[in-house]
């Protein structure tokens, strides 16, 4: 079975499922989209599956669920698509607009990554590895990314860990960088 190829239309995938949320605004410079960051993610910390990183992104997490959920339910925060561990792709926000994945963050000496990045979330943490399917999946979305944002380039995908050192940690111990970028 080949993997179909992903498609990007006006900032949006195609044919794939798509979760809208509310936590984005619009970039300063839309032409200036230039990073991709790479994160992890799972509800309630080390669980997978279910609905809880979609209500999350929607602001619509139940504080009462989880005690972890208390603690984070009033943030506001999204990410342009999250990959699960089957390796289906959600996307949330538009690539033309600001996604708030990134946080205080600063590249190459340029601060407010938000503003020109796309931030893909894998679902996963730092304690196992992420899937064959979740490498499959983010290959194939970040060659679509690369094709419809050329200043993307393999020199300007980076993870969370590079743009907030010492705050975040992501993607994380376990993600196989050789992997991932040498299918590029």
């Amino acid at each position: 079975m080949t993997e179909k190829t992903l498609k990007i239309d006006k900032g949006w995938l195609t044919n794939t499922r798509k979760v809208i949320s509310p936590h984005f605004d619009l970039r300063p410079d839309p032409q200036d989209i230039s990073l991709l960051i790479i994160h992890y993610i799972s509800l309630p910390p080390e669980h997978f599956g279910g609905s809880d990183i979609d209500d999350f992104f929607q602001g619509k997490l139940d504080p009462h669920r989880h005690p972890y959920f208390a603690e984070i339910s009033a943030l506001r925060v999204s990410a342009h698509c999250l990959i699960n561990r089957a390796g289906e792709i959600t996307q949330y926000v538009n690539f033309h607009d600001r996604a708030w994945h990134a946080g205080v963050s600063c590249f190459e000496g340029r601060e407010k990554c938000n503003d020109f990045a796309i931030g893909i979330e894998l679902e996963g943490s730092n304690e196992q590895p992420f899937t064959t399917q979740q490498y499959a999946s983010l290959q194939r979305l970040t060659q679509a990314i690369m094709q419809a944002y050329p200043l993307i380039t393999k020199e300007r995908i980076v993870g969370h860990c590079d743009v907030s050192p010492g705050r975040k940690i992501d993607p994380g111990q376990y993600f196989d960088w050789a992997r991932y970028l040498q299918a590029l």
